[in-house]
């Protein structure tokens, strides 16, 4: 059985540890994805963790219940850092574009800990404010219960999928990236047009478009299929 969680006024009275340095939840999860950006998820474990803050590995488990209850958090506080210093402006659409691309733009920021954290639920309270956001935003601006699911439903798997994919290609050794990326150059813009006539005329424009994000793009289609289904509803 898992052993339960000390309350956060009891582990602030704790000792600092052998460093001086006082252990927080915060600074568990700053030093767990600092970890991840430098070693990547293989390297994150309790041992290497409590290395790092010069601290006994069971320490860990007075703030989080097992790794997975830290990996969590660790997806909880990207969320975090996308909504801090956002407020809505009352223009849905802009609104809704703005927190997709301050999820989007945190996880690819971290793209060890969004290749983690990205598929997960952790139900936590920054997760709980965005999907409380989104949800206002929509029913605010005049989508039905069913719609504004709907809507939500397809904006979080979209954003979310998007940061995923993009983590994981930013997570990759740069050997590998560099090679992804010389592809659009060194293979499709060298097909004949007589084989690929398709990917033949659209070459010079894939080789640039490729090494891009296609996130704010979806988004804005997204948007206006949530837009002309807003206007049907209101008609």
């Amino acid at each position: 059985m898992p052993k339960p969680v000390v309350p956060e006024e009891k582990r602030r009275r704790r000792r600092p540890t052998k460093s001086g340095t006082v252990l927080s939840e915060q600074l568990i999860v700053d030093t767990a994805l600092r970890m991840l950006r430098e070693h990547g998820s293989a390297g994150l474990t309790a041992r290497r963790l409590g290395l790092a803050l010069d601290a006994d590995p069971s320490t860990l488990y007075r703030y989080f219940r097992g790794m997975d209850d830290l990996t969590l958090a660790i997806g909880d506080a990207l969320i975090g850092q996308a909504l801090r210093g956002w407020a809505p402006t009352g223009e849905w659409r802009a609104d809704l574009r703005a927190v997709g691309l301050r999820i989007h733009a945190a996880y690819v920021e971290h793209p060890q800990a969004a290749v983690l954290t990205a598929s997960r639920v952790s139900g936590r309270a920054h997760e709980l404010a965005a999907d409380e956001a989104v949800l206002d935003i929509l029913r605010t601006a005049g989508f039905p219960v069913p719609d504004a699911v709907r809507v939500y439903h397809a904006f979080v798997d979209t954003t979310l999928a998007f940061a995923a994919l993009d983590a994981a290609s930013l997570a990759l050794p740069s050997a590998a990236l560099r090679a992804d990326e010389e592809m659009w150059r060194s293979t499709y813009a060298r097909l004949p047009a007589t084989t690929h006539p398709r990917l033949a005329e659209a070459a010079p424009l894939l080789a640039t478009r490729m090494l891009t994000s296609a996130y704010p793009t979806a988004l804005d289609m997204l948007l206006d299929s949530a837009a002309a289904q807003l206007e049907g509803v209101r008609e």
